[in-house]
């Protein structure tokens, strides 16, 4: 079943989608020098969502993407990394994805709303769940450092 533009925009909408307790960063489990986290997000519909950060501090890149099971990512922020729309036009290394039918997940625009760097990884969070009218009932970790696991 397609998920369909007013679907898309009555989820997204939706205030009463919240994350309860704090979320930790751990390592990524294909041992690359990523950090993620995978949340699961409550609301009074019962959408079946969940949230999943990574966050790389080598490449400089952070995402957190909004997941809607059986329909895949939904809505998602990306710091540091470029994206082609499909047509062939590049958006920059801060931009978002948003659900449309015509494109699924594929289409991407540069957020005004966004201001955090891809470093400021609690600000960049707190900058998402607002947009997404997600409310986090609990704190969001900072990533740990990963200067010690470099080789210098």
């Amino acid at each position: 079943m397609v998920l369909t533009n007013p679907e898309f925009e009555a989820l997204l909408a939706d205030s009463s989608k919240r994350i309860t307790g704090d979320i930790s960063w751990e390592d990524d489990e294909d041992h690359s020098m990523c950090q993620e986290f995978k949340a699961q997000v409550s609301s009074g519909p019962g959408y079946s969502l969940f949230v999943k950060g990574t966050y790389n501090p080598v490449a400089g890149a952070l995402s957190f993407t909004l997941v809607y099971s059986g329909h895949g990512r939904i809505y998602a922020l990306d710091l540091g990394k470029d994206h082609q729309n499909p047509g062939g036009v590049k958006v920059g290394e801060k931009h978002k994805h948003r659900w449309t039918e015509q494109y699924r997940d594929k289409h991407a625009y540069v957020p005004e709303d966004i201001t955090a760097l891809p470093s400021e990884v609690v600000l960049a969070w707190e900058q998402f769940c607002a947009e997404a009218k997600i409310a986090h009932d609990g704190k969001m970790a900072a990533p740990k450092s990963t200067q010690d696991d470099l080789f210098i």
